[in-house]
């Protein structure tokens, strides 16, 4: 899958339905209402230093649905309670919202103009990768990286996001003004070495695997497709952005955060005498979840036919394994950066 492959397919399921991103997002939701403090942090720093007319706002990566303002809408609170406290005038507010062509939101912008914005925000956007890494051959019945996966497969893949996010540091360099601020969350992992742990992709790899069983798929087909997404850890995101050296890091944490609507269920039946009808409800939730971010991914690769039985098929192994229900494990990673330079 090539760089352009990635960029017109890379995007959420749309509109407003059961599958849709916009009705399977609260752990992204999350995400978002877990580092305010952070956010609030930066965008305090980057406006006493600036001080601007007008402040503009990048979100990249807003995708679709409720999420998309959330952010938006508390960075204009914090620069309001600013000029409360300080006396100063409400500046004018220029917000961005960027992201690929084919997303449902597709405002889209392809350059922003030299040290133009005051602050950016991306919120579970870094760890898709522009194309899908080169040397991904001997990964064989897997999509993404397992424990399976030979060593050559982690080392394409951390390769790849290495030269993303040293790309993506450098592009943000040349729109962010000196002392403006950025704010990245992405999925991320603990341990640095990434064969030690479970990505979660695995119950989507036996579903494809099911289907070739039964000859619905072809498993040269299974072999070839990969998922174009890295999951980092804390060490490589300080090593890029101290390499890259456009940035001040400010902030490097790693928390965990959970999807409330699949949460809520649990302590719902927590203790209860539960039918495997039950788990399959959950196991539902949960395959949906995936569905709304991987889906346009799987079809152009599996095409659409297969979807709604290849997703029924990992809803019911989410439910044989009840552990893997729990959306209590997502490690997020949150890096505050301020662009260095002597502000204007």
């Amino acid at each position: 899958m090539s760089k352009i492959d990635v960029e017109m397919l890379l995007h959420m399921n749309a509109a407003d339905h059961e599958i849709s991103y916009a009705n399977n997002s609260s752990l992204q939701k999350q995400v978002i209402l877990k580092i305010r403090p952070i956010i609030e942090e930066s965008i305090t720093d980057a406006f006493k230093k600036i001080v601007p007319i007008c402040m503009k706002v990048a979100d990249l990566g807003c995708s679709s649905g409720p999420n998309t303002f959330m952010a938006i809408w508390h960075i204009i609170d914090i620069v309001h309670e600013i000029c409360q406290q300080e006396q100063l005038k409400l500046p004018e507010f220029e917000v961005l919202l960027n992201d690929l062509p084919e997303n449902d939101f597709n405002f889209v912008f392809k350059l922003f103009p030299t040290k133009s914005l005051h602050f950016v925000h991306s919120s579970y956007g870094i760890h898709w990768l522009s194309k899908v890494p080169v040397g991904l051959k001997e990964n064989k019945g897997n999509i993404y990286m397992a424990r399976s996966s030979p060593p050559s497969v982690f080392k394409a893949y951390a390769d790849q996001f290495q030269k993303d996010f040293t790309n993506f540091l450098s592009l943000r360099s040349e729109e962010i003004m000196p002392q403006g601020g950025m704010v990245l969350t992405c999925v991320g992992r603990k341990n640095p070495n990434p064969s030690k742990e479970d990505y979660g992709w695995e119950p989507l790899s036996k579903s494809l695997l099911d289907l070739v069983a039964e000859g619905v798929v072809k498993e040269a087909d299974v072999d070839s497709f990969n998922i174009p997404h890295y999951t980092p850890c804390k060490e490589e995101i300080a090593e890029i952005v101290k390499r890259e050296g456009s940035f001040d890091m400010k902030r490097l944490q790693v928390f965990k955060v959970n999807d409330s609507a699949v949460v809520s269920r649990e302590e719902q039946l927590h203790n209860q005498d539960l039918d495997f009808n039950v788990y399959l409800e959950m196991g539902k939730k949960t395959a949906n979840i995936m569905r709304a971010v991987s889906e346009p991914l799987l079809c152009s690769h599996f095409g659409d036919a297969i979807m709604d039985n290849l997703f029924t098929r990992l809803a019911t192994h989410f439910a044989d394994g009840h552990s893997n229900l729990k959306f209590d494990k997502v490690i997020t990673i949150v890096v505050s950066l301020t662009k260095k330079g002597n502000s204007l």
